[in-house]
């Protein structure tokens, strides 16, 4: 009995594997990210033929934040870049890693002040200047096409306004389809 259950089960995963196409060969943002990865790829590169060693294009926003506001929390710092506390957890010591930053006793015994060494502050300099430049090209890439990229996002985010993402997903699954279950 388990083994024909078992075929069965088998014989349908084959079925809805031939007859119905793998979802995620689908992906509408999957070029936006692969050319945004491209081009912090290209940052990282500029920092290398500059001599920056152990500085990924991620740091250079909380560095500068940290050279402008002063030593703040893991908490604080992840707001001010607009990521998760979780990623500005591991990319804080990735930079005390690499001798950008260090951390302190905060305020209270949960937390740590987070500032920059004098490596860190070295840098920050250079890192103004690339981000500066970055802007210039991004302005620059806008206006080589035909539509601009930050008036393509002010649009979808109005759209959004108007109708959530999560709205317009939920209207587009199949009612017929199973709830997950738990194991």
């Amino acid at each position: 009995m388990a083994d024909t259950s078992c075929r069965r089960a088998h014989e349908h995963c084959y079925v809805s594997a031939v007859t119905f196409p793998d979802p995620t060969e689908l992906n509408a943002l999957g070029p936006l990210r692969s050319l945004l990865q491209a081009m912090d790829d290209d940052i990282a590169r500029l920092y290398a033929d500059s001599g920056i060693e152990g500085v990924r294009p991620r740091f250079s926003k909380a560095l500068i934040r940290l050279h402008r506001r002063g030593a703040m929390t893991v908490r604080d710092l992840a707001a001010q870049v607009e990521v998760t506390h979780s990623a500005m957890s591991q990319t804080v010591t990735a930079m005390r890693t690499a001798g950008l930053v260090v951390s302190a006793p905060g305020p209270d015994a949960r937390t740590r002040l987070v500032e920059l060494t004098e490596r860190g502050r070295a840098l920050v300099p250079f890192l103004e200047a690339e981000w500066a430049a970055t802007e210039a090209v991004w302005d620059e890439l806008d206006a080589e096409v035909p539509y601009s990229l930050r008036r393509v996002v002010a649009d979808l985010e109005a759209a959004l306004e108007r109708r959530p993402f999560r709205d317009r997903i939920r209207a587009r699954i199949d009612p017929g389809a199973p709830p997950p279950t738990a194991p």
